[in-house]
This record gives C-alpha cells, structure tokens and sequence, in this order.
C-alpha cells in the first residue's frame, strides 16, 4: 500500500517505513505528524484518486530530526555601476519517517517525543507547596507568549534574530537546551562577541519558559523611566 500526499507545495509517494524530507514541519524529534491532503491511494491492484483529496485517508508519520538544505549563492554584478551582491540561503527541511496509512477516517494518536518531554519538563513550575499556585499563575500569563518569538529575550534584536532562524534556531527551546559548549559553539559561528553569555540567553530562555515575563520589556521599561541600564 502506498499514497500519494501533498505537502509544502510539492507531492509525495509514501509507504510504511519511508524516510521524507519536506518543508520544515513544526515539531521536535520523535513527534507524530498527520498528512490530510492525500491525493491517492493504492492498495494492491486497487487505486482511488481524490478530487483532489481523500478526506478519508490520514498519512502518519514521526519526525526524525530538523535539518537544512545546501547553501544556494545568489550573487548579482552591474557591469561599471560598481555594484554586486552576494546573498546565501539554506532552506529549511524536516526529516520524516512515514509510520502508518490510515484509512475509513482514523486518526493517528499524535505522541511528542523526548525532546518536547524535555521542554515540557522546562516550562514547569520548579517550586512546590505555596509557590506553586504563584508559578502556575505567570505560567498562564505567558500562554499568550509565542514561543518563537526570540525577540522576548532581552539582547536578541533583528539582525541577531536573522542570524539565529538562518542557523535553525527558532525558539525558546532551542536557546533553553543550549550547553556551554554550544553558547561558545553559536558564539564564534554567528559573531555574537559574547552577547549570549553576558545577556544570560539561556537563563532567560528557561524563565520564559517557566512563565516568567521577559526582561527585555521590563529593560525597555527602564529605559523609558529614564532609570540607568
């Protein structure tokens, strides 16, 4: 049995066990994703194509792992203007392991994997007893918050961000589950001279998650009181 299904604006023939590599999909690795935009179906000598989709056929699959593509470099030269540019691009990819093809309406029982129990473990309040209501608390004020959202950590400004998404980091997460190792790894890599380790980007990573409000509004806040920073 194999389908055909579509995602990240290109088709796919998928069968039990296949490795995939698309658009990057949301997700840590070892989470269960779910394709609902199956265009066909073969079982044996038996095909059903859709018009376009099959709404009773659910592809499932986990994530292997979070990837990028090769560098393209695109580089433009005007001739006696005195003008060139070079601009490079990875894309990024997710690696999938197709697990099941589900048919008569299934749905697939969607699993995070150990990587997200880690962030969930995080994002717990760390306190017990009667601090644990007040950690709760800020843990709902923060639900609003979008974890993606790097420039809640105080330092990280628009040219950084760009830095960051283009070497694949897009979350809190990602900052949280850093060791030293990869602060002074990102460090030299991204020509941060330091900021990461003086801002405390992983602490702040790991409040956020926790619930905390980011510091980099209560800095502004500061800034705008006319306090010294």
């Amino acid at each position: 049995m194999f389908a055909v299904i579509k995602t990240g604006g290109k088709q796919f023939r998928v069968a039990a066990n296949d490795e995939i590599t698309i658009a990057k999909l949301v997700g840590e690795p070892g989470d269960t994703v779910a394709f609902g935009e199956v265009l066909m179906l073969t079982d044996g000598e038996k095909s059903t194509v859709g018009a376009p989709f099959l709404g009773d056929i659910t592809v499932a699959g986990e994530i292997v792992k979070q990837a990028r593509g090769e560098k393209v470099i695109a580089f433009k030269k005007r001739r006696r203007q005195n003008s060139k540019r070079k601009r490079g691009f990875r894309a990024e990819l997710t690696i999938v392991r197709i697990t099941d093809i589900l048919t008569g309406g299934k749905k697939p029982e969607m699993k995070k994997g150990d990587a997200s129990a880690v962030a969930l473990k995080a994002a717990s309040p760390a306190t017990k007893g009667k601090a644990e209501p007040k950690a709760a608390k800020s843990a709902a004020k923060a639900e609003g918050l979008d974890a993606s959202n790097l420039s809640l950590i105080s330092g990280v400004g628009p040219t950084i961000e760009k830095k960051l998404r283009a070497a694949g980091i897009t979350s809190w997460n990602d900052i949280a589950a850093w060791s030293e190792a990869d602060v002074a790894k990102w460090d030299e890599e991204l020509k941060l001279r330091g900021r990461a380790t003086r801002e405390e980007w992983v602490e702040q990573a790991k409040e956020l998650l926790a619930g905390k409000p980011p510091r980099a509004k209560a800095d502004q806040a500061e800034l705008a009181s006319g306090e010294d920073y």
